[in-house]
């Protein structure tokens, strides 16, 4: 899939790249539905590897290779691919509310800064540091109002394992530099496949691929395929590919905040359709969540300014 791409501006947004942003928020923000509709259908590891072999198979066959180092390509599949979905399906499917999921996996964005500045010796500015401090509060309360639950601390702090995993993966995309960003994301989606299947074989067993696969064919498994073709097509591919158009179009701490309308579509639809309903915590903790992700954004780039690294290259979503 060919998205127009067009040289970077000055920092404003016209209606239709506004727009196209925002549509690409409530791609991902349902992704997290989708993926609650698959795991009803599927192993959870079963259903992370086939998603990305739905990918990876016509990627080797029609898209170039990225020219970039095979070790950040690798790393890149490993981090963003494999440890993300390995624990984030696996937190939804032992009980991760979808609403919450979608919120709590962007504590990527401060773990990649805190990463970058660790690994890549990267300056942390004050109001990064601020940030990061808000958007791990707000993870804190989230997490001690889980304690008050029966096991439901688990699935958070799986699913922060998963925000670490995609935060190594950034940390990946960015040493890549790929003149690319989009095939460098779907050339990643060649590596998760082999070590999902090889667990999911381990630790679900190849008589719930039999299953689950019988149970594809039939009219009643027909949510749960419709649900990875989400995931796979919708999600990451059209969705990533106008959000790599648009990160190439303008400055990526112009187009980043969109992303924070992730968490608020994830919430609002799994509210809707699953009738999940937050805590008066877990929605103020949101709040502190998001606002301290959007201080530790980088700032919009002016002329004659440096553009700043952005938080991942190639935004993507779950």
């Amino acid at each position: 899939m060919v998205f127009p791409v067009a040289a970077k501006d000055g920092g404003g947004v016209n209606a239709r790249d506004r727009l196209l942003a925002a549509f690409v928020a409530v791609l991902w923000g349902a992704n997290f539905l989708a993926i609650h509709v698959g795991l009803e259908h599927f192993p959870p590891l079963f259903l992370a590897a086939l998603r990305f072999a739905v990918i990876a198979v016509p990627t080797v066959l029609l898209v170039p290779r990225p020219q970039v180092r095979l070790r950040w390509l690798i790393g890149y599949g490993v981090g963003f691919g494999t440890l993300q979905f390995v624990f984030l399906f696996v937190a939804m499917d032992i009980g991760m509310p979808t609403g919450l999921a979608s919120l709590v996996l962007q504590a990527s964005a401060p773990f990649t800064v805190l990463l970058g500045a660790l690994l890549l010796r990267e300056r942390l500015s004050a109001r990064q540091a601020v940030g990061i401090a808000l958007a791990v509060l707000g993870l804190a309360a989230i997490a001690a109002v889980s304690r008050a639950q029966t096991a439901a601390v688990l699935p958070v702090l799986l699913t922060l394992l998963g925000a670490l995993g995609w935060a190594f993966g950034n940390l990946a995309n960015r040493l890549a530099a790929p003149p690319n960003p989009l095939h460098l994301t779907l050339w990643m989606s060649v590596v998760p496949p082999v070590p999902l299947f090889a667990m999911s074989w381990v630790t679900e067993g190849t008589a719930s691929w039999g299953a689950a696969l019988r149970a594809a064919v039939t009219p009643a498994g027909l949510p749960g395929v419709l649900a990875l073709a989400y995931t796979a097509v919708l999600a990451t591919v059209v969705g990533t590919g106008i959000w790599t158009a648009l990160m190439r179009r303008h400055p990526a701490g112009v187009v980043a905040p969109f992303s924070l309308l992730v968490p608020v579509v994830g919430i609002a639809l799994a509210a809707l359709v699953l009738h999940e309903r937050p805590s008066a915590v877990e929605l103020a903790a949101a709040v502190v969540i998001v606002g301290g992700v959007l201080l530790g954004t980088p700032r919009a780039v002016r002329a004659g300014d440096h553009p700043p690294e952005p938080l991942a290259r190639t935004a993507a979503s779950a």
